[in-house]
């Protein structure tokens, strides 16, 4: 499983870019909101990925957060929802705009995107309702500030490498650095983390 890439970006286009891993291009399926974040062509990134084996395929998505990564996992784990039109409601909606609609079962909100008719729309908002639990926490939502190669990006991997499911992860990841501000360091932020997760 490759949980993150970080490397150089060789190219973008409207729905994949490729990132060079020391010498290695990766290609890889991202949402509009991700390819418009990371930046020029040349640049330094680091994605999270999630990759998925089929009979016929083998696909990776990127993100730019894990809360990103997170809602994808939610969102394919509904019928009916592949990672195309995961990553076309996460062209739509950021994280938090997701988690707003979910809890207010604002089907209209969550049919924006692209291949999400009314039906698709109120399953997910009704699947996705009881799981939803801690992803939604902090000041602006879903833990956008988890930008790439920061220590509450890399808690948050820690945690789900760990074994954690995303929203207790993001849960106690949320609930640590409230206690530690902002400049905790990423082995205080998994230490405390993991005693919030375990009361």
């Amino acid at each position: 499983m490759i949980a993150r890439l970080t490397g150089t970006l060789a190219e973008t286009a409207a729905d994949h870019a490729v990132l060079d891993v020391n010498g290695v291009g990766y290609l890889v399926q991202a949402s509009a909101r991700t390819l418009a974040a990371i930046g020029a062509v040349g640049g330094q990134v680091m994605l999270f990925t999630e990759m998925q084996v089929r009979e016929d395929a083998i696909t990776l998505y990127a993100f730019g957060s894990g809360a990103e990564r997170d809602w994808f996992r939610l969102l394919t784990s509904v019928q009916g929802v592949g990672g195309r039109v995961a990553l076309a409601i996460l062209s739509v909606l950021a994280p938090d705009e997701i988690s707003r609609a979910i809890a207010s079962g604002d089907k209209a909100m969550i049919a924006r995107a692209n291949g999400v008719g009314p039906k698709l729309a109120m399953r997910i908002a009704n699947e996705l309702k009881d799981k939803t639990g801690g992803i939604a926490l902090g000041a602006g939502g879903a833990t956008p500030a988890a930008a790439a190669g920061s220590a509450t990006a890399d808690a948050l991997s820690a945690l789900a490498n760990l074994g954690f499911r995303p929203a207790d992860a993001n849960a106690a990841v949320a609930a640590a650095e409230d206690e530690l501000g902002p400049g905790a360091t990423l082995d205080a932020l998994v230490r405390l983390a993991l005693r919030k997760a375990a009361k």
